[in-house]
């Protein structure tokens, strides 16, 4: 059996693994030169922790993972205005969990491939074809491909989902917020952000940071704006739209790499009413994108693929599997999309009456019982998720 995938990232790895640990012949398509080396740093947690237990990565990752204390608010003078312990998090995670950088998730899948999994970097493909027992696709070198299932594991802008399924617009739900992440160098603020998530205590827009071991400084950004485009210097877009806040963020900006070193990308979820055609399919942000504001992205990718391909490895034909894979995973991914809808102004508050209630819950959460329902809350009910639905 073999399978097309377009998309080397979380998911897409991910599923290249564990199709690859079941024999089957993979190609992977990238259209990046090489991994990606943007990205920011992420809480992994839920259904993804238990596929990376399931596939021996759990080692890998924790030795790629930064401890990290608690979340801080802090105000323009870097004082701290409210918080939460990440004990309590990890608690309400079952203790499963792992802060790490995005890039170094994809490395760690991507380090783990088995050597037959064929990975072609720089290449993406122009059309797709449905055949009877299979599909093809048309890369972009000018060749075809053709395989018992092609896969779109190439995030919200997919192109798969766009050759197979349709146009953006009828599947992207935009939430109104454009996101950045970067990396830079400044001693005072990798002082700052060691061993803590420190954040602006601000509205409408948001800068937070996090030290990483060789000295570097991990910048995270949110704001709102209604905007569909994207900026053609997203550094630019960066320093007009946080210029106005304090504490260190001017420092950051100044220090902030040229706009093609800068991820920066809308916050959206994506809703496709099904998730397969024939045998193109989908899997991770092409068809579930929950956005940042779930927080989950990276653990339901995974998780995702690992369900995908179990289903593929064990079903009597692909067009079994691909029903039985959407049938169990859609729900909990339905869940998320919700539940990060409904907690878009405690992520960022968008009027000061929002702020004040966010920092009043943050201090309730330090007292017994209250902690733990609000760690629950951020960390979502996440355990036997993945073992319900490979039922």
């Amino acid at each position: 059996m073999k399978a097309l995938i377009c998309g080397g990232g979380i998911a897409g790895l991910a599923l290249a693994r564990c199709l690859g640990d079941h024999g089957w012949e993979v190609v992977v398509l990238e259209k990046a030169d090489a991994l990606r080396t943007q990205g920011y740093m992420i809480d992994f947690f839920g259904p993804g922790y238990t596929a990376a237990r399931e596939m021996g990565l759990l080692p890998r990752l924790q030795e790629l993972g930064y401890a990290v204390d608690a979340l801080r608010y802090v105000d323009e003078e870097g004082r701290t205005r409210a918080g939460l312990s990440y004990e309590r998090f990890g608690r309400a995670a079952g203790g499963h969990l792992i802060s790490i950088m995005r890039p170094d998730l994809e490395r760690a899948l991507y380090e783990s491939l088995p050597g037959k999994v064929d990975v072609r970097f720089g290449t993406g493909l122009t059309a797709v074809t449905h055949h009877p027992d299979g599909a093809a696709a048309t890369l972009t070198d000018g060749t075809e491909v053709a395989a018992d299932v092609v896969v779109g594991a190439d995030g919200v802008h997919s192109a798969v989902r766009g050759l197979a399924f349709g146009a953006d617009e009828r599947y992207v739900r935009r939430l109104g917020f454009h996101t950045a992440a970067f990396v830079f160098e400044d001693p005072e603020i990798h002082a700052v952000g060691r061993r803590n998530f420190v954040l602006t205590d601000t509205t409408d827009r948001q800068m937070g940071f996090y030290s990483l071991r060789d000295g570097r400084v991990a910048a995270f950004a949110v704001h709102r704006s209604a905007d569909p485009a994207l900026p053609d210097d997203p550094r630019e877009t960066l320093r007009r739209e946080y210029g106005g806040l304090g504490w260190v963020v001017p420092r950051a900006l100044r220090a902030c790499p040229p706009g093609d070193e800068v991820y920066y990308d809308l916050v959206a979820q994506v809703e496709v009413p099904c998730w397969s055609q024939g045998h193109v399919t989908l899997v991770g942000d092409a068809c579930y994108a929950v956005s940042l504001l779930a927080g989950q992205g990276a653990s339901l990718g995974m998780a995702g693929a690992y369900l995908l391909a179990e289903q593929l490895a064990g079903a009597p034909s692909v067009g079994t599997a691909l029903r039985r894979y959407e049938e169990r995973w859609r729900p909990v991914v339905e869940e998320k999309q919700r539940a990060a809808r409904r907690g878009v102004r405690w992520f960022l508050p968008g009027s000061q009456t929002e702020l004040q209630a966010r920092r009043l819950a943050l201090r309730a959460a330090r007292l017994p019982g209250v902690d733990r329902y609000v760690a629950t809350a951020l960390a979502g009910r996440t355990r036997g998720v993945l073992g319900r639905a490979l039922r």
